[in-house]
């Protein structure tokens, strides 16, 4: 997925017989969605215009342009949905969006490169940077709070972390 792309959202399944589809929204507001139409799949194969029907539990009933059976909309469960970088809003100084972290170059304060961000995990009580090293066996989970996570440089792709005593040894 090219970087001008960002993950919004996914398809769960069918919604009733006419097509529409169960879309789960990955925005901070959720029915803002709809807003960054056209969404891609993925690859970029096909894209879809976007309109929200109705709130649903976990979710949104949704027609999708070029969607209008249900075998077409059962067809797509489980496809992640993208947008294009500049239809999504600038974030304050503070914010990133996952993917622009994903790939930093991690430095204790010291200036000893730690590893490398290949996710981000939000559990619900807060964000981890999942790096990965050379010398553990497992990735070490990092928090993603100011404590743990002081600098964030994109321009510069890394990060300057104060790590909890212990996780990278």
């Amino acid at each position: 997925m090219s970087d001008s792309k960002i993950i919004v959202g996914a398809i769960a399944g069918s919604f009733g017989v006419r097509g529409e589809v169960r879309l789960k929204s990955f925005c901070a507001t959720p029915e803002d969605i709809a807003d960054y139409s056209p969404l891609y799949t993925e690859d970029g194969s096909r894209s879809f215009e976007v309109t929200l029907e109705r709130s649903i539990k976990n979710g949104f009933a949704v027609r999708l342009s070029g969607i209008e059976t249900k075998e077409e909309a059962d067809a797509l469960k489980g496809v992640t949905l993208f947008a294009d970088r500049d239809q999504l809003p600038s974030l304050p100084d503070d914010e990133f969006y996952y993917a622009d972290l994903v790939g930093l170059e991690v430095y204790d304060t010291g200036g000893t490169k730690l590893g490398v961000v290949q996710l981000v995990v939000d559990h619900g009580a807060g964000d981890l940077l999942e790096v990965h090293t050379a010398n553990l066996k497992e990735p070490a989970l990092l928090p993603f709070t100011k404590a743990a996570v002081p600098t964030v440089d994109l321009a510069a792709k890394r990060i300057i972390a104060d790590p909890p005593e212990g996780l990278f040894d």
